[in-house]
This record gives structure tokens, C-alpha cells and sequence, in this order.
């Protein structure tokens, strides 16, 4: 995955909004198809997310279809949806550096792993807490993002 910084330049010159879609987040748009949570994936801004994002929700969706809470078509807009999204999106790689701060404590433990790998890859895009909004449906993240200066929806 390619480095780069998560702040876009508008044509004024100004930085746009990041927002840091997280999984609990992207779930709950593509499966269980919360009004919010749609809402939050799909305003204007910046989209980010980990790599690690598009692994546990293609998970989910193979989860709930092995499960038979998706018909076959379900399944397919889902995987559909997801793909259109990972277009979309600046992906950041799990990084040695990501899972170096991953080993560190967060203001709110306990945490469990892979809520620390999302905030740790917030931390690490390299811009301030004011500019980065934090969409999550996970408390422990919300939580934690809240207490590390984040915006979170």
C-alpha cells in the first residue's frame, strides 16, 4: 500500500475532513443496513479506512451468509457494495510501525486488538485529531478515540 498523507487539498487550498471509517462502522452499513451508519460511510469527506476494514468486513459477510441471514443475492450486493467502497477508499496497510504503537497502551483499557490496530492507523495518518472523524459502532473505539481528541460519529 502506498504511503501518503490522508488530507486532501480542496481547490480553494483548504484540507477536507478525514474520515476514518472503522469496521464496526462499515458492518453495520453493508449488513445490517443502519440508516446511520449509512449516513456516516457515505458523507463527503476524505474516506480512510485499514486494510485490515475490508478483511473483517468480507468476513462478516461470510459469516452471516454461512449463517443464513444473507440469500445468495444479499450476499452478492454485499460483496458488491464492499468492493465499490474499497475503490473508494485510501487504504493503509497494517504496518510494522501501526502494530509497534498497537503494543502501547490507549487511554481506555482494556482494548482488545484489532480496536487498537484502528486506532492506532487513526493516529498514525499524520494529521491532528480535529481534522480526523472517527465513524465507529464499537464503544471501546469510540470510547477511546473521544479520549485521544477524535471527532467520532
Amino acid at each position: 500500500m502506498a504511503t501518503r498523507s490522508a488530507k486532501a487539498p480542496t481547490s480553494s487550498g483548504a484540507t477536507v475532513t478525514v474520515r476514518y471509517i472503522e469496521s464496526s462502522a462499515l458492518v453495520a452499513a453493508l449488513l445490517e443496513r443502519d440508516a446511520d451508519a449509512l449516513k456516516s460511510v457515505r458523507t463527503r469527506g476524505r474516506k480512510v479506512t485499514s486494510a485490515l476494514t475490508i478483511a473483517e468486513a468480507a468476513r462478516a459477510i461470510l459469516r452471516a451468509r454461512a449463517a443464513s441471514r444473507l440469500t445468495p443475492d444479499q450476499e452478492r450486493a454485499a460483496v458488491r457494495a464492499l468492493r465499490r467502497f474499497e475503490r473508494r477508499c485510501f487504504l493503509v496497510a497494517v504496518t510494522d510501525q501501526i502494530l509497534a504503537r498497537v503494543r502501547r497502551p490507549f487511554p481506555l483499557e482494556p482494548i482488545r486488538t484489532l480496536d487498537a490496530v484502528h486506532l492506532a492507523t487513526m493516529e498514525l495518518l499524520g494529521e491532528p485529531p480535529p481534522l480526523i472523524v472517527a465513524v465507529t459502532r464499537d464503544a471501546r473505539v469510540r470510547d477511546n478515540a473521544r479520549a485521544l481528541g477524535y471527532t467520532v460519529e
